[in-house]
């Protein structure tokens, strides 16, 4: 199902029309024409999600929409730290000895192991650590002010639940994907089995941070199973990074596990 806008036509617009009408936000005909009409069913809806309000359902809109796209099997009985290095042959295999059950039994135990999602969590954890291990963010300009404290500018975020310093390097971020902010923290201190608010460098251990990636994607499941069946790398990478950083990495980890994960 590939990015709809003005001038679609065909059954994946029709699906699209009858979701829209479900949902309150479309009164016109269900006839598999991308119009004017679907158009501005399509911005109302991104609106109300606080989606950027393009008029195009793209992977975000139809995730939103509640478009599921079934797991397949559970694979990850099949994949090796040989396949691993395959997908990333620049990256650490002792690193990868160590961490690769731990990853692969969070997503187990979250009904996350098919396919696509062992491909996503792999892919992700070597664009964001590239070493395939827990690692703590790094000082740079988005998070230290020049001549600053390291991570003062993290300080009063509100939006990250920090109260001030010292939460700012207190709650950097930490772990295979970087969960940062007080509210993360305390958030991801469930699933993982672990008081991160009062512990924060427990996230750096292999099994919590296998633990907080895996419940992350259990969060964003919907997103990531639509962008993967359409093949969608850049919103893939968008949903763990907001933007497309590393995105090089991980395409090259992702396709070249596809041959390779069963």
């Amino acid at each position: 199902m590939p990015v709809l806008e003005n001038g679609s036509q065909g059954d994946d617009v029709k699906r699209l029309q009858q979701m829209l009408k479900d949902k309150g936000f479309y009164g016109g005909q269900v006839n598999g024409s991308f119009g004017p009409d679907t158009e501005a069913a399509v911005r109302a809806f991104q609106t109300s999600k606080h989606l950027d309000a393009d008029g195009m359902a793209g992977v975000m809109t139809k995730a939103a929409l509640g478009i599921i796209v079934p797991p397949g099997p559970d694979v990850t009985a099949s994949v090796t730290a040989a396949m691993v290095m395959t997908m990333m042959h620049d990256t650490s295999r002792a690193n990868v000895t160590v961490h690769l059950a731990n990853v692969l039994a969070a997503l187990r135990a979250q009904a996350l192991g098919d396919r696509w999602m062992v491909l996503m969590a792999l892919a992700t954890i070597y664009a964001e650590t590239g070493q395939f291990a827990p690692i703590p963010e790094g000082i740079s300009r988005f998070n230290t002010s020049p001549d600053g404290e390291p991570f003062d500018l993290y300080d009063g975020r509100v939006g990250l639940g920090n109260h001030g310093k010292p939460d700012g390097a207190t709650f950097k971020g930490r772990g295979f994907v970087q969960v940062t902010g007080r509210n993360n923290y305390a958030k991801y201190s469930a699933p993982a089995g672990e008081d991160l608010v009062a512990n924060p460098d427990r996230a750096l251990d292999s099994v919590i941070a296998s633990k907080i990636l895996a419940s992350y994607m259990k969060d964003h499941e919907t997103a990531i199973r639509v962008a993967s069946a359409e093949h969608e790398l850049e919103d893939l990478r968008r949903i763990v990074n907001g933007g497309i950083n590393g995105i090089d990495m991980f395409s090259t980890a992702y396709t070249k596990g596809e041959p390779l994960i069963p």
